[in-house]
């Protein structure tokens, strides 16, 4: 099928995968060119068809939690649980199957809270925690957690800057927006294309 830059994959529509784990409807990929999200951009997690019907887990299986109003590039990758076998601290860190079980070595979870932009190519890493709000330049390595409404770029990314001063990022923290339905959220809308924090409060007040 033919895909046009004005096209996007709503993850909750075609998401599959039991360790994926999507919130709401809003969160999509940009996949104008290439395959789909579970197929081009997960790596290294078990749940697909192909693992379900021929391997036996040996581990607890890391997950990948994605936010609501999540917008992820083209050909970002997210690296998960699955492949972290390759012992640095052994004299050699090939995966050797008799001792695959001792050279795992777990990252845990992967978190992308709500509203966070990925740009194009850039890559997370396994573990890592996407704060709400924050940006990922494209291109970017991820190799630490993110902090909410910062944004961060380069190889390994680092922080560039801060989208708000921190006083505007605690208490939009504190709103918990996106615990809000869509519902409510939608009638936000003028207000969260603005940066009144003023006005935005006294909204979020009057919906609860």
């Amino acid at each position: 099928m033919e895909r046009k830059w004005s096209q996007v994959e709503y993850l909750h529509e075609t998401v599959k995968n039991p360790n994926i784990i999507i919130k709401g409807t809003q969160s999509y990929y940009s996949n104008a060119w290439g395959s789909y999200f579970e197929d081009d951009v997960v790596r290294y997690l078990y749940g697909d068809e192909h693992s379900r019907k021929n391997w036996q887990p040996q581990w607890e299986l890391d997950k990948l939690y994605i936010g609501n109003y999540v917008c992820i590039g083209a050909e970002a990758v997210i690296l998960l649980g699955g492949n972290n076998t390759h012992r640095n601290d052994w004299f050699s860190n090939y995966p050797f199957a008799e001792c695959i079980l001792d050279s795992y070595q777990t990252r845990g979870d992967t978190v992308i809270a709500d509203a966070v932009w990925i740009g194009m190519r850039s890559m997370i890493l396994p573990g890592i925690r996407l704060g709400e709000g924050c940006v990922v330049a494209a291109g970017s390595v991820v190799t630490k957690d993110v902090p909410p409404y910062t944004v961060v770029g380069g190889n390994p990314a680092k922080i560039l800057k801060k989208r708000f001063d921190d006083e505007t990022i605690s208490r939009l923290l504190a709103l918990k927006l996106y615990d809000l339905s869509e519902e409510q959220i939608a009638e936000l809308r003028p207000l969260l294309c603005a940066a009144d924090i003023n006005a935005l409060e006294k909204a979020v007040s009057r919906l609860r």
